[in-house]
């Protein structure tokens, strides 16, 4: 459900709300929060909460530090972990100068403006996500080691699958906040789980993958679990992917290969932001984490697949950003690079219809490959026009520097 901003401060008075989180997120998409009172809600709705942004990477210094929240209320949720009497609830922010002007580090106002671009244009994108985590046991001190929950693999059952019950109670959580989980299962690394949620226009979608990984850790360690999102948690074994679903609505017949096209061209460019990490490069060209730039259908081995199904089904899977990526900044660029696609009918090569895990030297060698380490991704997106029109420039700086 939406909510304005009447029917906010009404749900907090009648469902006995004691604290109101304001969530943001900083330019590398770790969340942060504040949390106010119900009796400063209108004062936040009104002009919005100051706070000091000089500590959060990206946003100042010392000498420039004073920026504002202004509550989204069609975010408004409440979470389900905190007590029931004197509840704690959570919206999304957007973050402003003191005069009001846009923060050009807040990429959650950079996805909503490339959402709004694009239906400007006709053009919906959707979004679902694919999360992959893996959880680990606590030493005795409660901090995280490297010791997987389990030793199953993919799609094994209980008692194998020790991660069914934390799945579940993950799952159950998120329809209580009113997120669809669509399918979860044990992934092929020891100890690794993949929940899977409803699609969603862009701006919801990213909301949503923020609040999923919230409700992951926040369960995990609520059963005594570390709940590790990075790319390469286990130099042995399958990394974590972030899979991106992406369609369109409306479709012409050849939208969605126009919308194939425009990522492919692009995405060397758009990986920095994609796989922000050194330890995502550790995962990229082995176990289903793709290297070079190609598509097919159904292909696992491909940078982008098209999945076997139809109707509203029918859609795009990119392969390779990982859950370390600020998720505003990758829908955002995803839309841009698809849009362009389709304005300007770019045609999409043929489907290569090849394992390029057991792929000879003869085909790889015809192929792009995706930059190798984050220095090579740095300097693609640098010298790249298409970043550097659709990235602000700080943020750009703050990624490549």
């Amino acid at each position: 459900m939406k909510y304005s901003k009447e029917e906010v401060m009404q749900y907090v008075i009648e469902e006995d709300v004691k604290f109101i989180r304001l969530a943001f997120c900083d330019v590398f998409g770790k969340q942060k929060n504040i949390s106010i009172m119900p009796d400063q809600l209108p004062r936040a709705f009104e002009y919005g909460i100051a706070f000091d942004a000089s500590a959060i990477a990206g946003f100042g210094d010392e000498a420039h530090s004073d920026l504002f929240l202004h509550p989204d209320p069609a975010t408004l949720t409440w979470l389900p972990w905190r007590p029931e009497h004197g509840k704690v609830v959570r919206m999304f922010c957007s973050v402003t100068y003191p005069d009001g002007r846009p923060f050009e580090c807040d990429t959650r106002s950079l996805l909503k403006q490339a959402e709004k671009d694009a239906k400007a244009a006709g053009i919906t994108f959707y979004f679902g996500a694919e999360q992959e985590f893996y959880l680990f046991e606590l030493d005795d001190m409660n901090m995280p080691t490297k010791i997987p929950y389990d030793k199953a693999g993919y799609m094994d059952i209980a008692p194998d699958d020790k991660g069914e019950n934390v799945r579940r109670e993950i799952c159950l959580t998120l329809e209580q906040m009113g997120i669809s989980p669509e399918s979860s299962h044990h992934e092929e690394g020891p100890g690794q789980n993949e929940i899977d949620f409803k699609y969603a226009e862009a701006l919801a979608a990213a909301d949503n993958v923020m609040t999923f990984q919230t409700v992951v850790k926040t369960v995990a360690r609520r059963n005594g679990l570390y709940a590790d999102f990075s790319p390469k948690p286990l130099d042995e074994c399958a990394g974590n992917g972030f899979h991106i679903n992406v369609s369109v609505k409306p479709e012409s017949s050849d939208d969605l290969k126009h919308m194939i096209a425009g990522i492919l061209e692009k995405a060397p460019a758009m990986t920095v932001f994609l796989n922000p990490s050194d330890n995502s490069y550790k995962r990229l060209g082995k176990l289903k984490a793709p290297r070079y730039v190609s598509w097919s259908e159904e292909n696992r081995s491909q940078l982008v697949r098209v999945p076997a199904a139809s109707g509203e089904y029918r859609r795009a899977e990119l392969r390779s950003p990982d859950p370390t990526a600020n998720p505003y900044i990758a829908f955002a660029l995803i839309i841009r690079a698809g849009l362009y696609g389709i304005q300007n009918k770019l045609k999409l090569s043929e489907a290569l219809d090849v394992n390029l895990y057991k792929a000879d030297e003869k085909i790889l060698s015809t192929l792009q490959k995706l930059p190798s380490t984050l220095k090579d991704a740095k300097v693609t997106a640098m010298t790249d026009g298409f970043i550097k029109a659709n990235v602000p420039e700080k943020i750009l700086k703050i990624f490549c520097k």
